[in-house]
């Protein structure tokens, strides 16, 4: 079950969760927590809906069909983020999976300071993982007297980790790096680094993409650990693949395997 935006370029939001999730041959449950306007150069606007729109929409759901995993995108305001808390909280068997979206990939800011409060003291305590990029895991936590870039990533991971993160993925494109390191502060205190080639582009969607397809893993009973990793070599074969369908960024492929040979051995479709 996903709680995020419609995007009506399919790009991220509610249209990404849905097309990661079917891809990986889940069936995708789609709680609306906002309606935006937007393409793939930027979000121009987001109408929230009322909290009891979203409270309604997941229990019916829920009283009805079981449900395998949570995820969370954007939520649209801190009303969405207590009802939504509320919601995972009666349910803590299934895990939840939490992109914490702060930003377009334009630079449009989508939360605000009570929302990004709200989400780290009632969320984030529930989530098996957040998966941050970079950006979002500095602004989270960083104090008003810090320069933002002299905050280290490892910094950030301990600070999310006593806002009550169990698990954090912080992606690493938006870093000054050779390859794409995205990097899991695991709830044992391992710290795992995955290395991935740095592609040529911007992509409308990734994090969306990425978070959708952590929860598809786990919902097809991959163990934590091979999700993360599966999830990753997925989203970058996504990324790979790509398309441009107007003025701005490319959009993921999540069919991106409908046009690969069976036996080029770099992701089988199930």
């Amino acid at each position: 079950m996903t709680f995020s935006a419609t995007d009506p370029s399919g790009g991220a939001g509610m249209q990404a969760d849905i097309l990661t999730l079917a891809s990986l041959g889940c069936h995708p449950l789609s709680v609306a927590s906002g309606i935006s306007v937007q393409d793939t150069i930027g979000v121009d606007s987001l109408m929230p809906l009322g909290s009891d729109w979203i409270n309604d929409q997941a229990r019916s759901i829920l009283e009805d069909i079981e449900v395998a995993a949570f995820k969370c995108g954007l939520l649209g305001s801190a009303e969405n983020i207590a009802i939504v808390a509320e919601i995972v909280a009666d349910y803590p068997d299934i895990p939840l999976i939490l992109d914490p979206i702060l930003a377009s990939g334009r630079g449009d800011d989508l939360v605000d300071a009570t929302m990004m409060r709200a989400m780290a003291e009632l969320l984030f305590p529930h989530a098996l993982v957040i998966t941050p990029n970079s950006y979002e895991a500095r602004r989270l936590v960083i104090r008003d007297e810090e320069e933002f870039m002299d905050l280290t990533l490892d910094e950030c991971a301990s600070r999310l980790k006593k806002l009550g993160c169990k698990n954090i993925l912080i992606t690493g494109t938006h870093e000054q790096s050779d390859s794409v390191i995205n990097t899991l502060y695991a709830s044992t205190g391992q710290k795992i680094p995955y290395y991935w080639e740095r592609l040529p582009g911007s992509y409308h969607g990734s994090g969306c993409t990425l978070a959708s397809a952590i929860a598809g893993c786990i919902a097809r009973g991959l163990d934590f650990e091979e999700a993360i990793d599966e999830a990753q070599n997925f989203t970058w074969q996504t990324l790979k693949n790509a398309f441009k369908p107007g003025m701005g960024q490319f959009i993921p492929d999540r069919f991106f395997w409908i046009n690969e040979d069976e036996d080029d051995g770099k992701f089988t479709h199930h």
